[in-house]
Order: C-alpha cells, then sequence, then structure tokens
C-alpha cells in the first residue's frame, strides 16, 4: 500500500512540476515580441529621419515626390525666358525657364505643373507655400536673399533700355524727365529708380512694351535677351545700351523657400548635370541665340 502512495505521489509531483514549467515558458517568450515590435518601429523611425529634416518637418523633395508634380511660379511675359506661343492652335507657355523646368521635374521623376502669375506675386507664393519654385529669370539679390533661398546662377547679362525707333534717346541725360515703364519688383526697377529716373511700374514687361509703343512711356527698362527679343517681334522700337542702367544685379537663378536646402541641390545638379552634357549651351542657343 505504501508503495502505491509513495507511486502516486511521484506521479503527481511530476505532473505538478511539469504544469509549472510550462506556465513559466509563456511570459518568457513576450520580450521577443516587444523587442521585434521595438526593432520595427525603429526601423520606421529611421526611415522618416531620411525624409524629414532637422526640425521634424518632411523635406520639400520628398514632399514633391509624393505629390508627383513640381509645381514652378513664373510670369509668362518675359520672352525668351517664358512666354505664352500659340502652338497647334494652343496656348503653350515656352522659354528657357521651361526647358530648365522641365529638365528639374525629369531628375525628381514627376510631372511639371506651371503656375503663370504676376513677377511681384511670386515670392509671396513661394512663401505660402504654393510653389515650390520660382524659375522666371529672377535675378539673384541680396535684398531677395534675405526671403528666399537661391540656386546656382543659369545666365547672366545686362539692362538695355526699348525705346521708339525714331527716338532720340541714346544717353541718360536724355532720359531726365522722361517716363520709363519698369516691371513691378524687378531689378530694372530698381535700377531705374537709383538712377533718379522717373518710373512707371507695371505688373507685365508685355504691358509696357505695349505702352511705348502707344506713346503713354518713353522707355522701357528690360533685361538684354528679353529687350532683344522684343526688338525682333516689333519692329517699330530698338534698344539702346546705357552704361548707368546697364548693371542687372547679379545673374538669374531659381528661387526656393528658406530652408529647403535639399531642392537647391537637386537644381544646382540639375545644372551642372545640363552644362556636362552640353545641353545648357543648346538651350541658350535655342531661346537667347548667345
Amino acid at each position: 500500500m505504501k508503495k502505491v502512495v509513495v507511486v502516486l505521489l511521484t506521479v503527481f509531483l511530476v505532473l505538478a512540476v511539469a504544469a509549472c514549467g510550462s506556465n513559466s515558458s509563456q511570459p518568457a517568450a513576450q520580450p521577443q515580441a516587444q523587442n521585434g515590435s521595438g526593432s520595427q518601429s525603429q526601423t520606421q523611425s529611421s526611415s522618416d529621419s531620411q525624409s524629414k529634416d532637422n526640425t521634424g518637418k518632411t523635406s520639400k523633395v520628398d514632399e514633391i515626390k509624393a505629390r508627383g508634380e513640381l509645381i514652378v511660379g513664373l510670369s509668362a511675359d518675359y520672352p525668351p525666358y517664358e512666354s505664352h506661343e500659340i502652338i497647334n492652335g494652343e496656348d503653350k507657355i515656352v522659354g528657357f525657364d521651361i526647358d530648365l523646368a522641365q529638365a528639374i521635374a525629369d531628375e525628381l521623376g514627376v510631372k511639371l505643373h506651371i503656375v503663370d502669375t504676376s513677377f511681384n506675386g511670386l515670392i509671396p507664393m513661394l512663401q505660402a507655400n504654393k510653389i515650390d519654385v520660382i524659375i522666371s529669370g529672377m535675378t539673384a539679390t541680396e535684398e531677395r536673399a534675405k526671403s528666399v533661398d537661391f540656386s546656382d546662377i543659369y545666365f547672366s547679362g545686362k539692362n538695355l533700355v526699348l525705346v521708339k525707333k525714331d527716338s532720340n534717346i541714346a544717353t541718360i541725360d536724355d532720359l531726365k524727365d522722361k517716363l520709363i515703364a519698369v516691371q513691378l519688383g524687378t531689378t530694372q526697377e530698381a535700377a531705374a529708380q537709383k538712377a533718379g529716373m522717373k518710373t512707371k511700374p507695371i505688373n507685365l514687361l508685355t504691358d509696357a512694351v505695349m505702352e511705348l509703343k502707344n506713346g503713354k512711356v518713353d522707355a522701357v527698362l528690360a533685361t538684354e535677351v528679353v529687350a532683344k527679343k522684343f526688338v525682333s517681334m516689333n519692329d517699330d522700337i530698338k534698344s539702346v545700351y546705357i552704361k548707368e542702367l546697364a548693371d542687372e544685379g547679379g545673374g538669374s537663378a531659381a528661387a526656393v523657400a528658406k530652408g529647403n536646402k535639399d531642392l537647391v541641390e537637386v537644381i544646382n545638379k540639375v545644372l551642372k548635370d545640363l552644362k556636362d552634357s552640353g545641353k545648357y549651351d543648346e538651350m541658350v542657343n535655342k531661346w537667347f541665340g548667345a
């Protein structure tokens, strides 16, 4: 009888120990599950950090790629940088800046979306995040650099004065007491005012040229390639070089909102690639004839 009791007790103890061992092994697996979850969260964090800057905001380049389009602001009254042209019965915006913008969009692997507005409204739109970049023959001045970040210079020139073909205006003295039309918010406006000229700021350069043709202003100040383009389009006006007004104040560059350095890097890479490949020279010859 004692042997039976001993055997039963032994069996009972073995079963009890086995049960305890089984229960203790379940919690032991949970830290692995937590570690696995923690590792996944860490990987996600690491991935997020690649697309965010040190302020925690998503980078501009990643924002553009996620959206699937590059939104470029410009003022399409500025040939040959950009202007409207009827092609196969359809109104298109064409020019050097459009080709450059398309090259940047291609580099990013997204579509190009053009926003045509007044030149004076471009920087406010950029600051309001309504556009990604300004590519509109904008001169990279120190004053503007307080509000935007600029890419490398992509084209430089000088200013010329547009006058009627029969005009005798040839020097700065000839412009005294004359009314000069300038595009609002441009370096040409600043140059004319600095020289003490009487100016009439106008939103669209095409309107300024029309006012010259209609005798409402005596001259128009514009950058060289643009002035020459308007002369080629209008046989009743000519361009005049006046030293005191010739300094454009810098070259043309793309402008992005302050802090979007990643987008500046992409734009500068595109400019370098275009120059290295010879495509840049083709674009200059095509649009500026230089």
